[in-house]
């Protein structure tokens, strides 16, 4: 009997274009005697539920747009490609605890969000937002008092030490910045492969750094966790940037400190999402904003693809999969 014996991909049109395209979806079709397409733009849960129980595939291929899935699965559903990155919205525990195969897309996009975190890293560094607000709202001009920054030669931390920080060092190596970490697992054989300083405390991390970048995932132990002590310890003219997640900050805490005007921030995630229309970070010239645009853009979307096609075909030839999601990894992830 062919492995998998059918395939649903219960994705939006969008997201069919865009995480497989073609030769993409000719080689998940090519996986199994039984492909079916979903669209869920626009479906309710119940609709979902309904449809994937009567199409009872042994592989879901899912998405962002996907809803979640029901407390009761179809009989054949063994394994859960997840297209995009956490899952903890849109599959319980409870599935995972009983066997259910989950993947997500790991490291395949970690790059691209690392080049957002660049980004904002020099925005700041530049004053960008600053000069972009001055010269549409004043018809500014450099002057001989405008200050601007470099990256090259700075002290950077990082708060997190997963895939995307990793890229972030890989992708300021030119820069020869001395780059000192903050997370649980980096151990002196991480410190020596990546060229980084592990530091045992945020307080440290925060005061010996002019950039800090925040990439800790957004678990119990890390919600609220950078506080506006920890803030002030950024002498002024230093950078923050959050591309992690928002909850992970008091933002409360980083508005009074962004609106004093002495540090610049890159803020790509917030607590709240979109968000509103009337926060005051809105406006503020020493901080970037971007609405959760860090990763993948649409034209990397496809790495995604590749990686879950990928995990496909070694789930058809019965071999391990990649990023799958174990009890551990569901608990420590955002």
């Amino acid at each position: 009997m062919p492995r998998p014996a059918s395939i649903l991909a219960a994705i939006t049109a969008i997201e069919l274009r865009d995480f497989l395209p073609e030769p993409l979806l000719s080689e998940v079709r090519a996986l199994t005697p039984q492909f079916a397409h979903c669209d869920t733009t626009e479906l309710s849960a119940a609709a979902f539920h309904a449809a994937l129980h009567q199409a009872n595939p042994e592989v879901l291929i899912a998405c962002w747009k996907t809803p979640p899935l029901p407390a009761e699965l179809p009989p054949a559903l063994r394994y859960v490609c997840y297209l995009a990155g956490s899952i903890k919205k849109f599959v319980p525990r409870a599935h995972i605890e009983r066997g259910l195969l989950v993947t997500n897309w790991g490291g395949s996009i970690s790059r691209v969000v690392a080049e957002w975190a660049l980004f904002h890293t020099l925005s700041c560094l530049r004053r960008a937002t600053f000069w972009t607000l001055a010269m549409h709202r004043e018809g500014a001009w450099k002057n001989g008092s405008s200050e601007t920054a470099s990256l090259f030669g700075r002290r950077v931390g990082l708060h997190g030490f997963g895939q995307v920080a990793r890229e972030f060092v890989r992708l300021i190596q030119p820069f020869q910045c001395s780059i000192s970490v903050c997370a649980p697992d980096v151990d002196a054989e991480t410190e020596r492969r990546h060229g980084v300083r592990a530091v045992s405390s945020l307080e440290t991390l925060f005061a010996e750094n002019e950039i800090v970048i925040e990439l800790a995932p957004l678990i119990p132990a890390t919600a609220g966790i950078i506080t506006e002590k920890l803030l002030r310890l950024l002498r002024p003219g230093g950078v923050f940037v959050n591309v992690g997640r928002g909850a992970v900050v008091d933002e409360a805490a980083l508005l009074r400190v962004a609106q004093e005007g002495k540090i610049m921030v890159g803020l790509d995630v917030f607590s709240v999402e979109p968000l509103p229309a009337d926060s005051p970070f809105r406006g503020l010239p020493n901080v970037t904003l971007t609405p959760h645009l860090a990763g993948p853009t649409t034209d990397r979307r496809r790495d995604a693809g590749e990686f879950s096609v990928a995990n496909l075909r070694a789930y058809a030839a019965d071999r391990p999969l990649q990023a799958l999601i174990t009890e551990r990894v569901f608990d420590t992830s955002t």
